[in-house]
């Protein structure tokens, strides 16, 4: 069964309040709560308050790797993960998304696979990592190490990004046929591009809007019957404090998934 969730990265700069109540005002199933430098998404307690008070269950958590997210809970990339595993097992979400590390996080990355193995089956949870693109630090050093496809991983569950697929200048469906059935985990979006060089610039357009294969993808997944997530990750930034704007472009990327998900190709 695909559930269909709200990233909270999608109502950014809106408070993690505002993104339970916008998922249950849009009709989302559940929320993913990427955890941040804001205390309120690193509180099992807080998040199973506002689980309970809109009626919407936490489906997955990311875990903090983002640049601006690199003193939360230390330095080491593999206790974050750990913590992340065990707030989702607390909040009883099934999914953690991580992603590659950097290359200066080359000691904890030759440990990744490893780790991600031992906390799945230590906290019952599935950890998804996500596709990021080519990127160089300096001259000639990637920025990702092993490598920012996670398919070159030994890892079981893999999350697929739209807008990061067109940051690598290539079309989701490469991703897919090549990952198979460790494809389980959906970041719904997309990108103005499919082909050609790579770009910095991650534009997580609304679904339908862009030119990645969104909607053979989704339909593929619903012919497969997997068994996974399906979360919204759209930039509303654009819609400042337009709060009519930021529901209108959150309710067509739902209208969109659950229109593509209902008609398997």
């Amino acid at each position: 069964m695909i559930r269909i969730g709200l990233g909270t990265t999608s109502v950014l700069p809106q408070r993690l309040d505002d993104a339970f109540r916008l998922a249950a005002e849009v009709g989302f199933d559940g929320i993913e709560v990427m955890v941040t430098s804001d205390r309120s998404t690193q509180s099992a307690r807080t998040l199973a308050e506002l689980s309970a008070r809109y009626r919407l269950p936490v489906l997955s958590i990311h875990s903090p790797v983002l640049l601006f997210s690199s003193f939360v809970w230390g330095r080491n990339p593999l206790v974050k993960l750990e913590r992340s595993c065990a707030l989702a097992s607390e909040l009883g979400a099934t999914t953690v998304v991580a992603h590659p590390l950097f290359a200066w996080q080359r000691r904890s990355a030759s440990r990744l696979v490893e780790r991600v193995r031992e906390l799945e089956s230590q906290f019952s949870v599935a950890i998804a990592v996500e596709n990021l693109f080519p990127a160089r630090v300096g001259a000639r050093r990637e920025a990702f190490a092993p490598h920012w496809n996670p398919g070159e991983l030994a890892v079981d569950h893999l999350t697929l990004d739209f807008s990061h697929a067109g940051m690598a200048g290539m079309s989701a469906t490469t991703l897919r046929d090549a990952w198979g059935e460790r494809l389980r985990h959906v970041h719904l979006c997309d990108a103005s591009r499919a082909s050609g060089g790579a770009s910095l610039v991650d534009e997580h357009l609304v679904p339908g809007t862009g030119v990645q294969p969104v909607a053979e993808i989704l339909r593929d997944l619903a012919a497969r019957d997997v068994d996974g997530l399906v979360v919204a990750e759209i930039n509303t930034r654009a819609c400042g404090r337009d709060e009519r704007m930021r529901v209108d472009r959150l309710a067509d990327t739902l209208r969109f998934a659950r229109t593509h998900l209902a008609h398997p190709s």
